[in-house]
């Protein structure tokens, strides 16, 4: 298994425990499509200038390289020139094949796949009417494997749940955020954070097997949101609980923000959804309402992502606003003490910019992609809307 997909797994490993199972415990390599042909062209002495060439040079263009941080050459302005009818771009530049230079530069991953004078747009996909997988069950259909894999790990979350007693399909009003709320919307944010995180995590499998075709971002976000809808629905059996469509709401939204970040040119760079889980006496409670006192989701101001602070020092400082809960177990409200809602603003490091910000590897890349789901504990300063400062 290649690094990718061990950064796949590691990023599956932190989806919290689905809500209603997580109550009930309060107090106690894929197979890659068809892809599109080589162009050989003659090297020329710079990228982007064809008419000056340069026998002797080699160069590999792949889609690693356009969607690297801060990758140079950027391609995403290179255009070809059309050959003839019946010739090859070497002998349309260079004459006949056998009189061509032996030297070449190979161009491949979706700038091989566009016409001469179209580019890859601002997040380097490939433009409708030119990709090589248009529309949303084609794009669907080269991730299967990734899709089984996701709807086991969720079908195995309901399974304690029909080992008790059910009922029949029903719909319940959780509310959002409120203090007579069963977890004063951290189960809301757990479902947002969720969709988002199985929506980047689709959206990087449909990039690659796609061969970057446009639209692989709505349709991660539609599957994500698919999934979490139908999982919601062993909710809905259960005699306390019930399919929430305030749930259903905060899905949709968290599948929406990822298919911004991936579509919208730069958002990406400068924004993310993050959640940190702060050890408690167990170090980690993987289910209950303690999982939840645990979490800490915040929007991160990246700024890394902005060209004038990418050469500072401030290019490793994040700048948060956040959310989390306190005091809301059954044993806190049995003592009357009041539950606590925390909004909270503050820097925090960028680890991810700050060890692998410049790296290449597959290693620090899917390190990075990690990094920019987790806030890593006690890397942040803040202060909350109770007063406190430090890193609460």
């Amino acid at each position: 298994m290649g690094y990718r997909g061990r950064a796949v797994l590691a990023l599956a490993a932190c989806l919290p425990a689905t809500p209603a199972w997580a109550d009930a415990f309060d107090g106690a390599e894929v197979s890659n499509a068809g892809a599109p042909a080589l162009m050989e062209i003659p090297a020329p002495a710079s990228p982007f200038d064809p008419n000056n060439p340069q026998p002797g040079s080699v160069r590999q263009w792949n889609l690693a390289d356009i969607a690297a941080p801060h990758a140079e050459p950027n391609l995403t302005a290179l255009s070809l020139a059309a050959p003839e009818p019946g010739k090859t771009i070497a002998e349309d530049a260079y004459g006949p094949a056998d009189t061509a230079p032996v030297a070449s530069t190979v161009i491949s991953g979706p700038a091989a796949s566009l016409p001469p004078g179209v580019s890859l747009n601002g997040t380097g996909h490939v433009p409708r009417e030119y990709a090589q997988y248009r529309g949303f069950f084609k794009q669907a259909g080269t991730i299967k494997t990734e899709l089984a894999i996701l709807a086991i790990y969720m079908g195995a979350q309901t399974i304690p749940k029909l080992t008790k007693e059910t009922t029949s399909f029903h719909f319940k009003d959780e509310g959002w955020f409120g203090k007579n709320t069963t977890s004063l919307g951290m189960d809301k944010l757990t479902h947002a954070f969720n969709t988002y995180l199985i929506a980047d995590i689709l959206h990087a499998r449909l990039h690659k097997n796609t061969n970057a075709s446009e639209g692989d971002a709505l349709t991660a976000g539609i599957l994500a949101a698919g999934l979490m809808a139908i999982n919601e629905v062993s909710d809905a059996i259960e005699p306390d609980s019930g399919y929430s469509m305030q749930d259903i709401a905060m899905n949709v939204s968290g599948a929406a923000l990822s298919v911004l970040r991936n579509t919208v040119p730069g958002l990406k760079e400068k924004i993310a959804f993050k959640i940190e889980i702060m050890p408690n006496h167990q170090i980690y409670s993987h289910v209950g309402k303690e999982h939840y006192e645990q979490q800490r989701f915040m929007l991160s101001l990246k700024a890394a992502g902005f060209e004038s602070l990418r050469k500072t020092p401030l290019r490793y400082v994040d700048f948060q606003v956040g959310y989390y809960a306190s005091d809301f177990l059954n044993s806190d409200r049995d003592k009357g003490i009041e539950p606590k809602r925390h909004l909270f603003f503050g820097l925090g490091l960028n680890v991810g910019e700050l060890f692998f910000g410049n790296s290449n590897s597959r290693f620090g890349k899917a390190a990075h992609s990690v990094l920019d789901h987790i806030q890593l504990p006690y890397t942040s300063i803040r202060v909350d809307t109770h007063g406190e400062i430090g890193h609460p």
